[in-house]
Parts: C-alpha cells; sequence; structure tokens
C-alpha cells in the first residue's frame, strides 16, 4: 500500500532448483521523487538496493493504479473515537508483542508523566506523511554499508577484482553527480575517510616504499573525483567551506599521498643538489608539498561567476560584435568566437565538472571556447618560431614552452576535451550496450555533429575537433616529470589516447584534419614534440607517431614517413647534449652527475622507439630509397644492440615470408642491421652474441653466396677468432648451407678458398682456441692444412695448454698422421705435471694414449717419450699401468712402412723401461711416505693393499724382493710408533 510518502507491501520470490519460495516485507520511505530510506526482509547488506525493493519501486512507478493509496495515518486516527483507538492499539500490540511491547511500555510511562519530554511538544511524529517543504531532501545512501564495503575491498589490496569494485564505486559517484544527487559528494567522503583509514598507507610510508600500482591508480581517481565536487558549479558556499575543511585535514596528515608518486623519498629534489654550500637549509627550498587533495584544495578557490564564462557556457551564439573584431583582444578571435585564457589543464578540470554534474550542452560550449583559445596560442607560438628559427637551429636546442605536460597530467585535460567531444557525437545504437559475441564490449560508433555556432558555419563538427585535440595535446612538446609513478603515467596515458583514437573510423573530413595537424606539428618550435629542435629531455613522441604513421600512410605517404622519420630521435640517450635552458629550476639536469637524469621508464621507450622502427620497415618492403632512410634513421638514433637485433630479425621474419618469394631489399636491411650489432657487441659481452652470430649467417645465406663471401672476408671487424672458425665458417661450409645455395663448382671452391683464408688468419691470431678448427676446415687443401699444422707447431712451446695439444694429436693421429700426433703428443707431456696423490687427473688418459701410440710406434718413439713422462708423472699408479702395459706386446705394431720390427717383447732391465721402473719404485717409496705422515686407522686396510700393487712393481726389478724387504724393514724402524698399522704390515709381508 502506498500512504503518499511511505510505500509497504510483500515481494514473493520464486522457487529455483535450489531454493524454495520466498516472501519478503518490504517497506520504502519516498520525498519529492527520491527514496529516502528502504528495510526488506532479506537483509541483504549492500550500498545498491537489493531486488526485492527495486521490484516494489518498479511494480509502483508502472502499475500505480494497482496500488492502493492511503491517507498518512494521523488522518485515518483522528477520525478514530476513544474505545477504537483503544482497539487499535491492543491489536498492534499483540500482532507484534515481542518486538513493541517494551516500546509500549516506555511510551506509556512518558505520556502519563506530566513533565516529560514527549509532553513538551504538540502532536506526534507520523512515518507515512512527507517531510516539510523547505526540508533537505536525499536518496537514501546506507553509509555504515559503504564504509564497509571499501573496507572490505582496501583490504584484498587489489586481489580478487577489488579495483575494479572500487572503480565501480567511484563510477557510481559520477553517476550521482550527474543525477545532481548531494549523496554523490557524501558518498566520496566515506570512500576517502576509508581510503585515509587504509593501515598500508603509513607501512608504505615507513618503508619507503612506494604505494602499489593499482591503489595509485585508485588515489589519482579519487583526486580527480574531488576536484568535480568542488567545481559544481551549483554548489553552496557552505558546502564548499566544509568540503575544503575536510580535504585540507586529510591533506595535512603525513600518511597522505603524494600527487606526483611515492612519499617524496624517489629523488632528491635537483634545487637542493645546488645550494648544499649556500647557508639556507635544505627545506626551504623544496617544492611545497603537493597532495593528491592539493589540485582540489585549489579548485575551492575557484568559481563561476565571470560574466564572460556565464555567457560562454550559457549560449551557443555568443560572438563578439563585428566592429571589434580589428586588433588584439583577449576575449574573442578574429572570427568573433569567444576564448576561454585560462590555464589549460584548470580549464578543462571545469569541462569535467560541468560534464560529471549533468551540463553536457555547457560542457561542449566551453570545449569548443579552450579550443580556439590553444589554436590560437598554437598559430601564434610558430610566428614567434619563424622569427627565432635560425638561431634556435644553429644552438640545436629549445626551450621548453610548456612546464606541465598535458599528457599524464593528474587532471587528465585532453583525455577529458576529448570524451567530451566524442560523446556529443556517439550513435546510440538501439544494442549499444550489448556485448558482442568474444566478451568485448564494441568499439563506439561516431557521427558528425556539427559545432553549434554564432559566426558563419565553420563547417566543424566535434568530432573533427575531438582529433584534433587529441593531436594537439599528444604533440605537446614537454619535459619528461620526475619520478617513476609520473613517468610510467605519461605512458599509460598516452597509450590510453591512442586506444580512444583508434575507434575513429577515419573519413575525408577527419583525414584533413589529421594532415593539418600533423603539418602544424613538423613546422612547429619549442610547442611541438616533433618540431625541428627539441629540448633534450623532452618526453619522446615514439608511441604517438606510430599511431600517426598508421593513420596517415594510406592518404599521405610522404608526410607519414617525415613525420616518424622525425619522431626516431631520442635526445637524452645522446652524450653530447646542447644544454637548451629550461626555466623552471628543477630541472637544471647539468647538475647531475650521472651521464642523464633518472628516466625509469627509459626501456621502455627504447622499445617503444624499436617499435616504430619496425613499423617504417614493414611499411616500406620493397621501396629501396625509403627503406634506406629508415636504416640511417636507425643507426643514428637507437643506440642498444639488443634493440638493433630485434629489428634485425623483424625484418628478416617480414622479408621471408613462408608462402612467398623473399623480398631482397628488406632482407639487405635486416643483413646490414645484423652486421651493425655484430660490430656493436664484438668487444663487450653479450649473453646472447651466440644466438646473435648463428643468426647473422643465417641471413647471410639467405641473401646468397656474395653475403657469404663478404663476412667471411672482414670476420675481424664482426667476430671472435673462435667464432670466425667454430660458427662461421663451419656453418658456411657446412652441407645444408652447400644444398641451400644449390651452389656450382666455382661458387662452392670461392667459399672454400675464403673459409680456408679465415681459418689461417684465426689460428695464427688465437692458435689455442682456433688451431683444431682451422685445421678441420683446411683438410681438403694440402698447402692449407699444412700450414695450419706449421702454426700449430709454432705456438705449441708458447701459447697452448697440453689439453689443447692433446687434443689436436689425438686429431691427427684419427687423421693418419701418427708420427705427427707423437710429435704434438712430446710436445703436451712438456707442459704437464701430475703430482703423487692426483690419480683421478683429467689428463691420465691423455698420458696413457701418448705411451700407447709412442709404443706402437716402435722402440725409438718409446724411448724418446719415457724421460719426459718420468719428468711430468710422480703418480705411482699411472706409471706402474704405463709400464704394465708397455711389457704386455712388442713395440712398433703401428706397421710404419719402410721399419723392421723385431716382435720381441720388451725387458724391464735394459732402457727405456729401466728407467720407467726406477722411476715408478722411487715414486711408490715417495706416496709411502707421504701418505704415512698423516694416516687415519680408518686407511690402514686401504694402505695394505697400496703396499702389495707397490711389491709387484718392485718385483719386476731383478733384485726387486731384496729391495722390496729392505723396504718395509725401513717402515718398521721409522713407523714403530703406529704399532697397529705396523702390526698390519707384519701380518701380510713378514
Amino acid at each position: 500500500s502506498d500512504g503518499g510518502f511511505h510505500l509497504s507491501g510483500t515481494v514473493t520470490e520464486p522457487a529455483t532448483a535450489t531454493e524454495p519460495e520466498m516472501t519478503y516485507k518490504v517497506a520504502i520511505s519516498f520525498d519529492r521523487c527520491k527514496i529516502t530510506s528502504v528495510t526488506c526482509g532479506c537483509g541483504n547488506k549492500d550500498i545498491f538496493y537489493c531486488a526485492h525493493v527495486v521490484a516494489l519501486s518498479l511494480y509502483r512507478i508502472r502499475k500505480p493504479d494497482q496500488v492502493k493509496l492511503r491517507l498518512p495515518i494521523s488522518e485515518t486516527l483522528f477520525q478514530m473515537n476513544r474505545d477504537q483507538l483503544q482497539k487499535f492499539v491492543q491489536y498492534l500490540i499483540t500482532a507484534h508483542h515481542t518486538e513493541v511491547l517494551p516500546t509500549a511500555q516506555k511510551l506509556a510511562d512518558e505520556i502519563l508523566s506530566s513533565n516529560s519530554e514527549i509532553n513538551q511538544v504538540h502532536g506526534a511524529p507520523d512515518p507515512t506523511a512527507g517531510a516539510s517543504i523547505d526540508d533537505e531532501n536525499c536518496w537514501h545512501l546506507d553509509e555504515e554499508q559503504v564504509r564497509e564495503q571499501v573496507k572490505l575491498f582496501l583490504s584484498q589490496g587489489g586481489y580478487y577484482g577489488s579495483g575494479k569494485q572500487l572503480n565501480s564505486m567511484f563510477a557510481k559517484v559520477r553517476e550521482m553527480l550527474r543525477m545532481r544527487d548531494s549523496n554523490g559528494a557524501r558518498m566520496l567522503t566515506l570512500i576517502t575517510e576509508q581510503f585515509m583509514a587504509d593501515p598500508r598507507l603509513s607501512l608504505w610510508r615507513q618503508q619507503g616504499t612506494g604505494i602499489t600500482e593499482k591503489c595509485r591508480q585508485l588515489w589519482d581517481e579519487l583526486g580527480a573525483l574531488w576536484v568535480c565536487v568542488v567545481l559544481n558549479p551549483h554548489c553552496k558556499l557552505e558546502e564548499k567551506s566544509c568540503w575544503l575543511r575536510q580535504l585540507r585535514k586529510w591533506g595535512e596528515m603525513d600518511v597522505c599521498p603524494l600527487e606526483d608518486g611515492n612519499y617524496g623519498n624517489e629523488l632528491p629534489n635537483i634545487t637542493n643538489a645546488l645550494t648544499q654550500s649556500s647557508g639556507h637549509s635544505q627545506d626551504s627550498l623544496a617544492r611545497p608539498r603537493r597532495t593528491v587533495f592539493t589540485r582540489a584544495i585549489e579548485g575551492c578557490d575557484l568559481h563561476w561567476q565571470d560574466s564572460h564564462l556565464q555567457r560562454i557556457i550559457s549560449s551557443d551564439f555568443y560572438v563578439s560584435p563585428s566592429y571589434q573584431r580589428e586588433g588584439e583582444s583577449l576575449l574573442f578571435n578574429s572570427q568573433g568566437q569567444p576564448l576561454w585564457l585560462e590555464h589549460v589543464p584548470t580549464a578543462c578540470a571545469r569541462v569535467d565538472a560541468l560534464r560529471s554534474h549533468g551540463y553536457p550542452r555547457e560542457a561542449l560550449r566551453l570545449t569548443v571556447a579552450i579550443i580556439n583559445t590553444l589554436r590560437l596560442q598554437q598559430q601564434r607560438q610558430l610566428e614567434i618560431y619563424k622569427h627565432q628559427k635560425k638561431e634556435l637551429l644553429q644552438r640545436g636546442a629549445t626551450t621548453i614552452t610548456n612546464l606541465e605536460g598535458w599528457v599524464g597530467h593528474p587532471l587528465n585535460p585532453i583525455g577529458c576535451l576529448f570524451l567530451t567531444l566524442t560523446e556529443a557525437c556517439r550513435l546510440e545504437e538501439e544494442n549499444c550496450l550489448e556485448i558482442s559475441d568474444t566478451g568485448d564490449s564494441k568499439p563506439p560508433v561516431y557521427q558528425h555533429v556539427p559545432v553549434a555556432t554564432g559566426s558563419q558555419d565553420s563547417g566543424e563538427s566535434y568530432l573533427s575537433l575531438a582529433l584534433e585535440v587529441a593531436l594537439m595535446g599528444m604533440g605537446q612538446q614537454r619535459v619528461m616529470p620526475e619520478g617513476l609513478y609520473a613517468q610510467d603515467k605519461v605512458c599509460r596515458n598516452e597509450e590510453q589516447i591512442i586506444a580512444r583514437l583508434q575507434d575513429l573510423e577515419l573519413d575525408p573530413v577527419l583525414v584533413q584534419t589529421l594532415r593539418k595537424q600533423c603539418i602544424l606539428l613538423l613546422e612547429g618550435g619549442p610547442f611541438s614534440g616533433l618540431g625541428e629542435v627539441i629540448h633534450r629531455e623532452s618526453v619522446p613522441m615514439h608511441t604517438f607517431a606510430k599511431y600517426l604513421f598508421s593513420a596517415l600512410l594510406p592518404h599521405d605517404a610522404d608526410l607519414a614517413y617525415k613525420l616518424a622519420l622525425r619522431a626516431m630521435r631520442l635526445p637524452v640517450l645522446e652524450t653530447t647534449a646542447p644544454s637548451g635552458d629550461v626555466t623552471h629550476p628543477h630541472h637544471l639536469v647539468s647538475v647531475v652527475p650521472s651521464r642523464y637524469p633518472r628516466w625509469f621508464t627509459l626501456g621502455h621507450l627504447e622499445s617503444q622507439q624499436c617499435e616504430l622502427a619496425s613499423t617504417m620497415l614493414t611499411a616500406a618492403k620493397g621501396d629501396m630509397l625509403r627503406l634506406r632512410t629508415v636504416l640511417e634513421a636507425i643507426q643514428k638514433n637507437i643506440h642498444s644492440s639488443s634493440l638493433i637485433f630485434k629489428l634485425a630479425q623483424d625484418a628478416f621474419k617480414i622479408a621471408t615470408p613462408a608462402d612467398s618469394n623473399s623480398d631482397t631489399t628488406l632482407l639487405n636491411v635486416a643483413l646490414e642491421l645484423g652486421l651493425q650489432v655484430m660490430r656493436m657487441t664484438l668487444s663487450t659481452l653479450n649473453w646472447r652474441r651466440r644466438e646473435m652470430v648463428r643468426w647473422l649467417v643465417t641471413c647471410a645465406t639467405e641473401v646468397g653466396v656474395r653475403a657469404l663471401v663478404s663476412i667471411l672476408q672482414s670476420w675481424y671487424s664482426l667476430f671472435t677468432p673462435t667464432e670466425a672458425t667454430s660458427i662461421v665458417a663451419a656453418t658456411v661450409m657446412s652441407h645444408n648451407t652447400i644444398l641451400r645455395l644449390s651452389l656450382d663448382y666455382p661458387q662452392r671452391e670461392e667459399l672454400a678458398s675464403c673459409a680456408r683464408t679465415l681459418a689461417l688468419q684465426c689460428a695464427m691470431k688465437d692458435p689455442q682456441n682456433c688451431a683444431l678448427s682451422a685445421l678441420t676446415l683446411c683438410e681438403k687443401d694440402h698447402i692449407a692444412f699444412e700450414t695450419a699444422y706449421q702454426i700449430v707447431i709454432d705456438a705449441a712451446s708458447t701459447g697452448m695448454t697440453y689439453t689443447q695439444l692433446f687434443t689436436i694429436a689425438r686429431y691427427m693421429e684419427h687423421r693418419g698422421y701418427p708420427l705427427r700426433a707423437f710429435k704434438l703428443a712430446s710436445l703436451a707431456m712438456t707442459h704437464l705435471n701430475l703430482a703423487y696423490n692426483q690419480d683421478t687427473h683429467p689428463a691420465i688418459n691423455d698420458v696413457l694414449w701418448a705411451c700407447a701410440l709412442s709404443h706402437s710406434l716402435g722402440k725409438n718413439e718409446l724411448a724418446a717419450i719415457i724421460p719426459l713422462v718420468v719428468k711430468s708423472v710422480h703418480c705411482a699408479t699411472v706409471l706402474s699401468d704405463i709400464l704394465r702395459r708397455c711389457t704386455m706386446t712388442a713395440p712398433g705394431l703401428a706397421g710404419i712402412p719402410g721399419r723392421r720390427n723385431s716382435g720381441k717383447l720388451m725387458s724391464t732391465d735394459k732402457a727405456p723401461l729401466r728407467q720407467l721402473l726406477d722411476a715408478t719404485i722411487s715414486a711408490y717409496i715417495n706416496t709411502t711416505h707421504s701418505r704415512l705422515t698423516h694416516i687415519s686407522p680408518r686407511h690402514y686396510g686401504e694402505f695394505i693393499e697400496f703396499l702389495s700393487k707397490a711389491r709387484e712393481t718392485f718385483l719386476l726389478a731383478q733384485d726387486g724382493h731384496i729391495q722390496f724387504a729392505q723396504f718395509i724393514d725401513n717402515l718398521k724402524q721409522i713407523y714403530k710408533g703406529k704399532k697397529k698399522l705396523m702390526l698390519l704390515v707384519r701380518e701380510r709381508f713378514g
């Protein structure tokens, strides 16, 4: 039923598969078309109304005649007599006795007491009657619920989609403002209070760490919403002063986040660095602390009373009288259209406030005035620049005229103007709220809406203005702000604006706007980031230029390339930077000792520069002249080898599509970039170097045989000797390469000859690492092979290790040069030294192999190597192993032609084995004494076995058993203190 100001009813929720049918009692109070309070039996707590409240409200709106209308209850009671009233009250109490009995008894006591408060007032309240006409009225807002929800979402720290939830609460505030619902500011206050109470703030501040990225964006939105609230064109003064008090209170709290990111600890203020010597205290120089609320606090000083501003926003036909159009005016341009000369971000904040508070027409009118002002400033700066051009070009640097960048600005001025204009052009399709099949919302569809103006028809549309202002803002030359957060925001904001621009279908009207603005940006002086000269710390234009290039290319290729090539620069990375002066103090970069200021996003910016280059390379495929200019721009402006390598790989991919022929123009560019990378990384360490070298050979192979010959001939400027032999020449000479290029005999020979020349040069330069590869590469050419062998022999005495020499020696044996192998093995032996305890040394196998080789060649070779072995090897077990092997078979079994072989086993009594036997016995004796100086009982068993092995060797000598017995006696005498061990020795050896 509807009591005029109170609606009550029951709502039935039908049964579902899992839940039975439920009925809920709902009561709603309302006043002047606004719901002021609700209760529902479902007990659902949320900042939005439950489904049952919505259902009852809709039922009342759609079927007003179905709802029984009743008088306010006070009127009904007035018509009852004494008995009826008594009956009514008793029945009411009986129906709800548990809930109302205590209240009924309390009220009865108060009414019967003559001096109670209730009896001081005439009449009684009636909840079903409305408020009086001058009472404040506002929509019902469950404040406790708002607090609880914000607290919960913040505690989840951006997880579980809580960031989304908070953003939807902000959107709710914007919606309330647009409906001019006074709860908007109230809800924002509640949200802010919870944000300020977030326990993480003090934690972040103590640790000096930055607020997390997600959280920062929420704080930014909070700050921007407050600017919107305080700029409400129709708010009362007392409201504003109340907000100002609150904002100041929050801003003064030490945990309040700062506007430019962290708690001010990212960078010392550069001006401080200058004046430490002079007597100032540092703090007096620091810039005033700006919190996320500072802009809103400043916004409280703005008002809407200016008569020019009032006329701009209240009429489309406000123009200057035609007789005033001569000469300069601050209020109108030469066509008589009004200008608004306020600080741009502030003026845009007004637009945002008008839009947000439900004044879309007014917002549009102010936007047009701002754009006309920007155009005029652009024209004036262009004229000033023309006069100074010569001098600026000579200096090669420029001042920055815009001390505050509009892209990445806390108030997002460009985004705000763009949105205001495009919203006026949106084609509201019937189903624009539907989501497409993929689950993405469809891009908006726009149409041209002519600009409403009082002067002659300008033929302009709000859509073309939107494009123009976005291009103007993005192309504005501005200094990179300080601090990671502010720099990151510049990139993010840029990407957001470009994403919006990409939703625009470029028809002839918009293409004309695009071309005109691009030409202005190219000709522009200091105000344009695409002008001929820019300041060293200017925010780079790569991302923006990539959009412009792709958008312009189908319509005006020359302009597209001119613009993208101009944007390729990144002056902050040039070592010698001309000192363009910057007129605000905290950018006196010359005082900072590092080579360039702290650009935290430099990595991202360089990759954007690389993306721009890649986009141009792709577009220029097949056009040699264009490719040349792009290549020159890359070589001049990109300083990172890994990025140039990425570009080379990109170009290679595009040049060699799987389904069609290669494009030679682009392949050559890929090769040239690859060669540049090789030169850049030749002397610096780069973990991707091997990959780069392999890739370059692949690329050169695709280009053809001339490219391969060229890299082989100029290897020393591109590769290390090891890379040149083991990767480059080896790959070029591989079977796969020959097949891939389907070469004829003369071409194959030319390549092989180049590879051999390279091999010999590398072997001379670095014999240690290249000798083996060089020999392998020269195998098929006798003269080259001999030369390589000679290089190895020359280097063997000085620069090579025994491992390298043994490896080459084994290779020689394998190739059928056993005598050369013997010579190299002998040289290797002179570099080796094996101590008594190195019985697991990796070179043991090489020594055994060398002795086996010598033995197989014959007695003379064995006689030559044994003195070397005795000199180098002091390990008894190794020596006895060699000795055993030499006595098992007769020497000279290799069967060298022209040599006679006696076929007799060799005796250990005669040279050369006698020398080896003596050395082995003395090695056993020395090792025994060394082991006994510090032996522990657990090694006794092992030691006895060692002595048994020694005995076997002793017994090879003629008087070996006598020698061994003397040796044992000697031990018993010297080490008699080790009683237990000597007992074991006696047991085994007597």
